[in-house]
């Protein structure tokens, strides 16, 4: 039978967007069930692949990564940007793209010159354009 997702399941995944550390004893209190129905939905989401994993989120600023950057960049080497990216300290995020430009590069450098050092790495790839993030305004927004 397939586990269609309620109203309570949302609110299970928004509490552990939230934090994933939420024990289910905080969870049950706040979804106003005992604590193995609240168990068991969550091993359904998870079995289901709706909840693909937990996550832990950094201070970049205090991990000296606080220059954020996407980089627009247009590309016939594929595989090689895929792999370069993949072994590319400063890369978060790769995704391809429709459009003039087919890769959007997510990139975390302490500085401006890291930024430019790691852009003359990029050169061989084919054209890109960067832009660098002054704030950043809404992230891993929960869509339920």
């Amino acid at each position: 039978m397939e586990h269609i997702m309620d109203d309570i399941d949302k609110k299970i995944m928004a509490l552990l967007q939230y934090n994933a550390r939420m024990s289910i004893s905080q969870i049950s209190k706040e979804v106003s069930m005992s604590q193995p129905s609240v168990k068991e939905r969550i091993i359904k989401l998870e079995e289901k692949n709706i909840i693909s994993g937990y996550n832990t989120v950094f201070n970049l600023r205090d991990l000296n990564r606080g220059t954020t950057t996407f980089i627009l960049l247009k590309t016939e080497h594929c595989q090689e940007i895929t792999d370069f990216c993949k072994n590319a300290m400063e890369v978060t995020d790769l995704f391809r793209i429709s459009g003039e430009y087919n890769y959007l590069i997510k990139v975390q450098t302490a500085s401006i010159e890291e930024l430019a050092e790691f852009q003359d790495c990029l050169i061989k790839f084919g054209p890109s354009k960067s832009h660098i993030s002054l704030k950043n305004i809404l992230e891993n927004r929960v869509l339920l």
